[in-house]
């Protein structure tokens, strides 16, 4: 596959007086609509002064001059700062002015329009529960540790390389919930059973899968031209994993052709469906004793 001409490259700005995350999800979402538009992306966070803003501008409006029109997502919070970005020649999507107002209106007050406030620490502990979470999923990645299992929230079950450690990550720091990863080695496939630290926890437990394809080529990138890689071995290890999850009602998910975000939204759904998250299940009824204590 040639690589595109400098020409067809859509030069992309996503622009944020905070992290930026907020930008880029936001304009990605609408990128992905055009599959076949290659596009250059550069993410310029934490624009914190009028100064900052003007130095972005220059950089816009340097790239007007370029072969193709770029594109700019902004989710700016703060009126000087967006103000100066507006002064850009480059077209600008405003995602915060866009709709802020529109709340604003229907709420019938003014919001306090200050940047941070949804990746910062403002909710101290929101922030706290996603930050132990972290480090929870951090200690139970790939099986490294099967200490207090029974305080996970989700356990990932699959085959090396299927996707269980960016999923259980992602579910962590966006969701707060504390997730492990559990690797299916031959050992456990060669039996019928679920694996023994998880064997009592199957209805916190998702199966991961993916198409033998796609595994052999991760498998090569990692270990070129081992028995891990064949496709051979890839196809006995998902048939394998696929019967022990039929065999024990394990939910399954195909990462094949899923975003982590796809996969972790499914996760969710399933979860609400079965009564919700145990751990927030243990602390509202924690809550609910100590209230009801003299």
């Amino acid at each position: 596959m040639s690589n595109p001409s400098p020409e067809r490259v859509v030069p992309v700005f996503f622009l944020s007086d905070s992290t930026g995350i907020s930008a880029e999800t936001m304009g990605n979402a609408l990128l992905i609509q055009f599959p076949d538009q290659v596009f250059e992306r550069t993410v310029i966070p934490f624009i914190s002064s009028v100064e900052d803003a003007r130095r972005v501008v220059d950089i816009l409006d340097e790239a007007m001059n370029g072969p193709v029109t770029p594109l700019a997502f902004t989710t700016a919070a703060e009126d000087l700062i967006r103000n100066e970005l507006l002064k850009t020649k480059a077209p600008l999507i405003d995602f915060f002015g866009m709709h802020m107002d529109a709340v604003e209106a229907i709420l019938g007050q003014r919001g306090i329009r200050e940047p941070s406030r949804l990746h910062g620490v403002g909710d101290i502990k929101r922030y706290n529960t996603r930050m132990a979470a972290v480090e929870f999923t951090i200690e139970h990645d790939d099986g490294q540790s099967v200490r207090a299992l029974d305080k996970s929230d989700v356990i990932l079950l699959a085959p090396s390389r299927c996707g269980k450690t960016p999923t259980s990550m992602y579910l962590a720091l966006q969701h707060g919930l504390f997730v492990a990863n559990y690797p299916l080695v031959d050992e456990d496939l060669e039996s019928s059973e679920l694996p023994r630290p998880v064997r009592d926890l199957r209805d916190r437990c998702f199966g991961i899968t993916t198409s033998v394809d796609r595994l052999s080529r991760v498998r090569n990138e990692r270990r070129p031209g081992s028995r891990y890689a064949t496709p051979e071995q890839c196809r006995w290890e998902l048939r394998r994993a696929n019967d022990i999850f039929a065999a024990h009602g394990v939910p399954v998910i195909d990462s094949s052709a899923k975003s982590v975000e796809e996969i972790s939204t499914l996760i969710l759904q399933t979860l609400k469906k079965n009564g919700g998250v145990p751990s927030r299940q243990r602390f509202k009824a924690r809550d609910n004793h100590r209230s009801e204590q003299p």
